[in-house]
């Protein structure tokens, strides 16, 4: 039997309720996946909604060597100038072959590592992410679209897309699982249909 297929989640204080809830679920339901949550801080911590969460792990690279994939959850912090530099962690992942994701302010930690560097991407909006942090690598790549956009190994979305943010991901993940990820799309999607 495959092992299961581990996911870490990073948060910081003020992260988003509605970004990581069907990933998360969906992984661990549907997939047969496990989900960490790391955090810089120790926490507890609280989201926007004010829901308490103690984070599972660090952020050091060799503590989670372990991980398949990593997202990162947006934040309301996540575009001020003091925001954890978690680059070690997300550069260290990426380059043992783990997918690498990131949605609504979460894009802002890829950005400032370089991530997006020759990699078509999305975030909140055209301009959203240099109005946070400037200019950045790749930023000629970037896709003002409304669902997520996967290059390779990393996947980026608008806080506004946690559906196509979780699909993206697991099929990313488990290439092997995409008919089950097709089902789970048109799942989703059935909500958006109208009569």
């Amino acid at each position: 039997m495959e092992p299961k297929k581990l996911i870490g989640m990073v948060f910081i204080d003020k992260f988003a309720d509605w970004e990581f809830g069907l990933l998360s679920g969906s992984a661990t339901e549907w997939f047969g996946g496990r989900i960490v949550a790391l955090s810089p801080s120790q926490g507890p911590l609280r989201s926007i909604g004010g829901l308490k969460l103690i984070p599972d792990r660090g952020v050091a690279p060799d503590e989670n060597a372990d991980l398949d994939g990593l997202a990162i959850i947006g934040s309301d912090l996540w575009p001020e100038e003091d925001a954890p530099d978690i680059s070690p962690l997300l550069n260290a992942t990426l380059s043992r072959g783990a997918i690498v994701g990131a949605i609504c302010g979460g894009t802002l930690a890829l950005a400032r590592a370089g991530l997006f560097e020759g990699r078509r991407h999305t975030s909140n909006g055209a301009g959203w992410l240099q109005s946070k942090i400037g200019d950045y690598k790749g930023a000629e790549l970037y896709q003002d679209v409304p669902h997520a956009v996967r290059d390779g190994h990393i996947v980026s979305a608008s806080g506004a897309a946690p559906g196509t943010f979780a699909t993206s991901f697991l099929e990313a993940l488990m290439p092997e699982q995409a008919g089950q990820v097709a089902e789970m799309r048109a799942f989703i999607a059935q909500e958006y249909q109208t009569a």
